[in-house]
């Protein structure tokens, strides 16, 4: 099945998005939330084009239509600047043109609307980019890709062109890249191979991405390059040596050259894809509700995530920009949530309640509801089954509404931990449900290794883990996942649980299965 879905890598296309201003507009539709300050007609055309390339994807690479719960779609919040977009990570932040981010409730994207001086580098081609990972981590997600593959394949799909017909072509080149792309003495295969680049560095960011853009290239539109391709992402997963897994590919600095020969070519390999083969389902927009635009900036600091110190200036933002709204369910969920985040679990409830007065379906006012009532329950050491019990009601409600989505019987399975109770078996098999609705999700997947390993299905525990482990982002998370599977390789079951302890209580501004970033 991997080498089979590495060798039909191809195809896909998105239009520019026009700078026309207008109000908060919503574009809806089967996998895409998108919110963006443009005119109806440029929201309704950027997420048609997201559903088309999102078919386009999943047609080439032969992938399963999956059903998707609305609550778990991806939410693309569009902003005016790059600027805006590095704001919003902070410190992080810089270089950065656009990211997505799959550590919450549902995967989020931000992306400019405008992309500063550099033309080649569009909004839609940034975008194209962060969905093509979300693809990846979701419908492979107990694939390890290496850094360079997971990147280069994903500029592979940024540049694809829409046709005037309604076609879609990939491999045009990422012009923006040009001054990595034939930079093998800077950024030669063994470096390339190695690991992530120094994000901080913007000429090493270029070279990393320019050669594992051609790299890709080189190796997909070639039949016989693209099986050694597979067998070496294979031979990754499989635990083989680097060097192993490497001889496979050919990796060598004789490569560096085949390369670049490669990447002089007039013209190279392109895929396409015709309209006939593109259908794509309904494609709505609307104005945001007054409440839901006064707090726009509140939900997406929310779902960006927040720390200690920033929940507290989020909070205040949010009672100012709801208070006008007590019956807009939207304007009261958003205050729910940032009360939540600041450690303000009675407000939070409150706030829930609100919103569910105005709208008993509100999934998220549900779940809420059920956090506040869990962590008020938790901090007070409370372990009388039956409060408990009222406060899975909430999650339960939540999944009968919305029974694709994986948040609430994640926090069901939680709710357990929280109370110090052994998980039922029905709370186990739930989570690990939610494992396969929501693979991408690395606090499901660390969760589900738990469980796997409880079961005695070591096997299955590490693949669930390889995924967390190779994430270039470090964290504590990472690093549970690497002794884990050390002790997994070690056939020590006990020594792995050990290792992937549930983390200890968490702090205001964390959420049950999140952990929050600035």
């Amino acid at each position: 099945m991997l080498r089979k879905a590495v060798l039909t890598i191809l195809a896909i296309g998105a239009a520019p998005i026009s700078a026309a201003h207008a109000e908060w507009i919503e574009g809806s539709s089967k996998h895409f939330v998108v919110y963006a300050d443009d005119s109806p007609a440029h929201v309704k055309e950027m997420t048609s084009n997201l559903e088309r390339f999102d078919k386009a994807v999943r047609t080439v690479l032969k992938l399963k239509e999956p059903d998707v719960s609305p609550e778990a779609r991806v939410t693309v919040f569009v902003l005016p600047s790059i600027d805006d977009v590095q704001k919003m990570l902070g410190a992080r932040g810089k270089n950065v043109a656009g990211y997505y981010r799959n550590d919450g409730p549902a995967p989020i994207a931000f992306v400019p609307k405008n992309s500063g001086n550099d033309s080649s580098q569009t909004p839609a081609t940034i975008l194209r980019h962060e969905y093509t990972h979300h693809v990846m981590r979701s419908s492979w997600g107990d694939v390890t890709f290496p850094t360079w593959f997971s990147e280069g394949f994903a500029e592979l799909f940024a540049t694809a062109k829409s046709t005037s017909d309604g076609g879609i072509i990939i491999g045009a080149v990422p012009l923006y890249r040009a001054y990595g792309i034939d930079r093998m003495n800077d950024m030669p295969i063994e470096r390339l191979t190695s690991g992530p680049p120094n994000y901080k560095d913007a000429l090493q960011g270029q070279e990393f991405y320019g050669r594992a853009w051609l790299l890709t290239h080189y190796l997909i539109f070639d039949k016989d390059r693209a099986k050694q391709l597979a067998d070496y992402i294979s031979a990754i997963n499989a635990g083989k040596p680097a060097k192993e897994a490497e001889a496979l590919l050919g990796l060598n600095s004789t490569l560096d050259l085949k390369m670049n020969g490669y990447g002089a070519r007039r013209t190279l390999p392109s895929a396409a894809l015709s309209a006939s083969q593109l259908p794509i389902g309904e494609v709505s927009t609307r104005p945001l509700t007054p409440g839901e635009a006064a707090t726009i900036s509140v939900q997406m600091r929310s779902k960006n995530g927040v720390d200690q110190k920033l929940a507290q200036e989020v909070v205040a933002q949010a009672r100012t920009a709801a208070a006008p709204f007590p019956n807009d369910p939207a304007a009261q969920n958003e205050l729910a949530e940032a009360e939540y985040d600041a450690g303000n679990y009675a407000a939070s409830e409150a706030a829930a309640d609100r919103a569910l007065a105005a709208n008993p379906k509100s999934v998220h006012a549900l779940v809420y509801k059920g956090m506040a009532q869990g962590t008020i329950a938790e901090k007070a050491g409370v372990t009388d089954p039956a409060v408990w019990t009222a406060v899975r009601r909430w999650y339960l409600a939540a999944n009968k509404l919305e029974p694709l989505y994986a948040y609430p019987v994640q926090l069901y399975y939680e709710s357990f931990l929280a109370a110090k109770q052994v998980p039922t078996r029905a709370a186990k098999d739930a989570l690990l449900y939610g494992y396969q609705l929501a693979p991408q999700n690395l606090t499901i997947r660390q969760e589900a290794a738990r469980i796997l390993i409880d079961d005695g299905k070591l096997k299955a525990a590490r693949i669930a883990l390889e995924p967390i482990a190779f994430d270039e982002d470090p964290s504590p998370l990472v690093d549970a996942a690497k002794k884990a599977i050390a002790a997994l390789d070690a056939n020590d079951g006990a020594a792995a649980l050990e290792a992937l302890k549930p983390a200890p209580p968490e702090k205001p501004g964390d959420k049950p299965g999140e952990k929050k970033k600035s």
